[in-house]
């Protein structure tokens, strides 16, 4: 039985990630993919790929926008860039992207496999059966623009791959999984992340058995024309036609259109929670894990979240845009990317990796208990409004290094000078 985990829909937007962005995500992605396979091995990596609520979850903890189509081709391109140096070292690749690089995934999958030893070819066609799939088995409405490829040493592998609706102005991301996959065209997805849009052609359904094999029949037997007087015949019946059975519930991810990032929008108890833990374990449990210079009570917030990224189980990621506030957003959304307080958080996270590479697991540890105090205290924590939390960042926003694609944060003279030459 194929393994199917869920869907999404995610608002349609335009645009590009600005370098000094882009190569921060590299880094913090390729550290936390380092950080959950040192402590849950490569194949749970691959299981977070394929839930489509924790990959927006990861792509909002990274400073990407927290509910557009862009944390899809961010974040596979993050971690192209990014696990390439560490593919020997995790066993773990990643081919395809957007555009012209998802052409190339079965060019890809053969050399890596001709380079580590698994049948590269097969899985080449394995690509192009998951993208033949999305775009004619499954009629949406959404034109794939979008191919990844995610594969183990071992052959195991996860596919991401996005389609948009230009009329609707949504994308759609599928995700597919090896683990559990006995068949391309009966139930194959681990995930689908969109919208519900109305009645769709859905041939991998696996109550649409009877209607693939039905097809192969008629072509066989009746050939083009005769389907086509079938057709004509089908459409002058009025007998109603009995509902399918249920099928079996998916997580289904729906991100709204409002690119604010609003107190519905994030669980606040949890977010009380991180904040708590934070202000209680840093002080006894960091003074080793804060040796990178500068880090203090606001980069340990971050790190409580990144923590949760790590460690979390699949109901965690509930409220992908809580994740925002470890980072901020590129559009300024929830506040500006405080760049100072995520170099920060990088290095800490790979110093910790680091160290626990050489026997020495005392700082992932303290990362990991950070997040299992989170969870206690958001039970009775209490703390800031999300709007209060949201003007404290902006106020801050300058002494963190802001930045966003409008460009540096200024101070508040600076805005106040500003305001009167205004």
């Amino acid at each position: 039985m194929a393994k199917r985990a869920g869907s999404a829909d995610l608002p349609l937007h335009n645009g590009r990630v600005p370098a000094w962005l882009g190569q921060r995500m590299t880094r913090l992605g390729a550290v936390i993919a380092e950080a959950i396979c040192h402590h849950y091995g490569r194949d749970e990596f691959l299981r977070r790929l394929a839930h489509p609520f924790w990959f927006q979850s990861f792509g909002a903890v990274m400073g990407m926008d927290w509910h557009s189509s862009g944390i899809t081709t961010s974040v596979v391109g993050a971690l192209k860039r990014g696990l390439a140096p560490l593919s020997g070292e995790l066993g773990l690749h990643v081919c395809g992207g957007r555009g012209r690089h998802s052409r190339q995934t079965p060019a890809e999958l053969v050399a890596v496999g001709t380079r580590v030893g698994f049948d590269g070819a097969a899985l080449a066609t394995a690509s192009r059966l998951v993208a033949k799939v999305d775009s004619a088995a499954v009629q949406d409405g959404f034109d794939l623009y979008l191919h990844s490829f995610f594969v183990t040493d071992d052959g195991k592998w996860v596919v991401v791959q996005q389609g948009m609706n230009g009329d609707s102005r949504l994308a759609r991301r599928y995700h597919w999984q090896s683990e559990g996959l006995t068949s391309f065209v009966e139930a194959p997805h681990a995930a689908i992340d969109g919208k519900n849009r109305g009645e769709i052609v859905n041939l991998t359904d696996r109550r649409a058995a009877a209607s693939r094999k039905a097809q192969l029949d008629l072509l066989m037997e009746l050939g083009p024309d005769g389907i086509v007087g079938e057709a004509v015949g089908l459409a002058r019946r009025s007998e109603p036609v009995p509902p399918p059975p249920e099928a079996p519930f998916l997580p289904h991810l729906v991100m709204p259109e409002h690119h604010d990032v609003r107190p519905k929008d994030v669980m606040m108890r949890r977010l009380h929670g991180a904040l708590a833990a934070a202000a209680e374990r840093g002080p006894s449990d960091f003074a080793e894990l804060l040796l990178v210079p500068g880090v203090g009570a606001r980069t340990v917030r971050s790190l409580a979240m990144v923590a949760e990224i790590v460690h979390g189980t699949p109901c965690r990621f509930a409220d992908p845009a809580r994740f925002s506030l470890a980072h901020g957003g590129k559009d300024r959304h929830p506040f500006p990317v405080p760049t100072l307080v995520l170099d920060q958080t990088i290095g800490v996270l790979k110093s910790a990796v680091a160290a626990a590479k050489l026997g020495q697991e005392e700082k992932l540890d303290a990362i990991q208990r950070l997040d299992s105090q989170s969870r206690q205290l958001e039970r009775t924590a209490d703390g800031p409004s999300f709007d209060a939390f949201v003007a404290e960042e902006r106020r801050r926003s300058h002494d963190y290094g802001g930045r966003s694609v409008f460009g540096w944060e200024l101070s508040p003279e600076a805005e106040a000078e500003k305001a009167w030459r205004q």
